[in-house]
């Protein structure tokens, strides 16, 4: 019960996940905090998150989770991981990065879940819900462990029949005059992404959006030029790369954490499948010529 809510972050999750309804799920915790003398969860701003006291009981609960999977009918091997663990990271990240590395990690580990929420932002203060976060720049927050695990280039990227009618740039000065394809700058909160944007600081903005992917199919389409990072872009033999010596921002990505978090087995391991896929990755995320994309 009480696992089920740390990790939605809501009783009405939590209640949908277990079969019950959410003033069950209510009166379970309430007779829990009775009968360990103190609060177990705390209201947050996304919603609740465990207490020290909570953590001291999920850690207790997780282990009892374990083992009863463990011993499930389905004759699983001893070891392998359970549970849920939830993430968030930005759209790329969560299709490149995160979703091969966390099959690969299943393939081991069956019974392990992971939920990939996509979203581009700064990382929470108050991670009700998550597990980690992958976040684009250095993060700004309180009671929880961040680190970097890589970086990622953007370039400026046009398809070829948008080079075929329109040129193809020279320098900075003719660039400046197509349409860009990029975030929707009055609501991008990542100071990290926002810098490039200052590298042209004239260009028009053609079509925006939060998401990277309708970035690429609008530059694809020829919307404009388009602000990618290497690693979706290159992907399309049909994108052309423009600028790449004037136009090579380097941008890291941040993993963070709960404090208690990598004591979970399956949390851990989930982050070492992220920073390994990082790792054989970094041609491709530093768009170097000739790389090759897994």
């Amino acid at each position: 019960m009480l696992l089920a809510v740390s990790r939605s972050g809501r009783y009405t999750s939590a209640a949908m996940t277990l079969g019950l309804n959410h003033t069950t799920v209510a009166r379970r915790i309430g007779a829990l905090e009775t009968a360990l003398g103190g609060r177990v969860l705390a209201r947050a701003a996304g919603g609740w998150e465990l207490t020290e006291l909570g953590r001291r009981a999920a850690r207790a609960a997780e282990v009892v989770e374990s083992a009863v999977a463990m011993m499930d009918a389905s004759g699983a091997a001893s070891g392998t991981l359970t549970g849920v663990v939830r993430m968030s990271a930005t759209d790329g990240f969560s299709a490149y990065v995160a979703a091969p590395a966390v099959a690969d990690l299943q393939r081991a580990h069956p019974l392990l879940q992971v939920e990939i929420v996509t979203v581009t932002r700064q990382a929470l203060q108050q991670r009700s819900g998550l597990d980690l976060e992958v976040v684009v720049g250095r993060p700004q927050v309180h009671r929880a462990e961040a680190f970097e695990i890589g970086e990622y280039v953007l370039g400026m990227y046009a398809s070829r029949d948008y080079l075929a009618r329109r040129g193809t740039p020279a320098d900075l000065d003719e660039l400046v005059t197509h349409p860009l394809v990029y975030f929707v700058d009055s609501i991008l909160r990542v100071d990290d992404l926002d810098a490039p944007r200052r590298l042209v600081p004239t260009m028009r903005d053609s079509l925006t959006s939060t998401n990277v992917f309708v970035h690429v199919e609008a530059t694809r389409t020829g919307a404009g030029i388009g602000l990618l990072p290497c690693f979706v872009a290159d992907r399309h033999p049909d994108l052309v790369r423009v600028l790449p010596t004037l136009i090579n921002e380097r941008l890291p990505y941040w993993m963070v954490l709960r404090p208690d978090s990598l004591d979970r087995p399956a949390i851990a391991a989930v982050v070492h499948a992220l920073r390994d896929r990082v790792a054989t990755m970094t041609d491709a995320l530093l768009g170097r010529t000739g790389a090759t994309v897994p």
